[in-house]
């Protein structure tokens, strides 16, 4: 189904000349993810700490945007300049996880906004990635289907917050939002799952 992951490659492209600087002054694909974890924690303590002011919620997009590219950055890194490592695996999934609940979790915070549909995304949000990753562990490859995937979320949040931010949704609309994106996010594991078995039915047998 459609995602805006899709777009990853042209993102990529447009970045390929920052981080052939990176690369040249030393840089790794380990302290990028790390320093995206640190701030991520860092803009989402900083909402959670000066809630009552909603402009603070301009903080969550602006960061997302330049996570989104930090994301691309730390694995073309790995990938293009020799940088893969178990570590590195681990890393990449585990900060994710960890940096996308933090940024989520204010918004239950918010005066009217369901926290239990809010923690139902965050969880939602853990099992798509954990089936993803299962992909190679089935045989299939590491599955990115949408259409509630990590940079789709992003997106997605990054439009609440947004709102929040300026007063342009209510709160009854917010929760009408977060139960759009888990019912999409249920959706999300669904193909993941499903495509994932497909991806290994699909694939040759192994000669005896």
């Amino acid at each position: 189904m459609p995602s805006i992951y899709q777009l990853k490659p042209r993102f990529q492209a447009l970045l390929r000349p920052l981080v052939q600087r990176l690369h040249d002054s030393g840089i790794t694909a380990n302290q990028v993810t790390l320093a995206a974890l640190v701030v991520s924690l860092a803009v989402a303590a900083a909402v959670a700490l000066l809630i009552e002011h909603l402009w603070i919620f301009l903080l969550i997009p602006l960061w997302m945007l330049l996570r989104m590219a930090l994301n691309a950055i730390d694995g073309m890194l790995a990938r293009e300049f020799g940088q893969q490592s178990k570590l590195g695996a681990y890393l990449n999934e585990l900060c994710d996880v960890a940096a996308d609940a933090a940024l989520y979790l204010p918004l239950a915070l918010v005066t009217g906004v369901w926290p239990a549909a809010v923690v139902l995304v965050v969880v939602l949000a853990a099992l798509i990635e954990y089936a993803g990753v299962l992909g190679p562990m089935v045989g299939a490859s590491r599955r990115y289907d949408g259409p509630m995937g990590k940079s789709d979320r992003a997106f997605a949040f990054g439009v609440l917050a947004t709102g929040v931010a300026l007063g342009l949704l209510p709160a009854a609309w917010i929760n009408g939002l977060l139960l759009l994106i888990a019912g999409l996010s249920i959706l999300t594991l669904s193909n993941r799952v499903r495509q994932g078995l497909a991806e290994t039915a699909s694939a040759p047998a192994e000669a005896d």
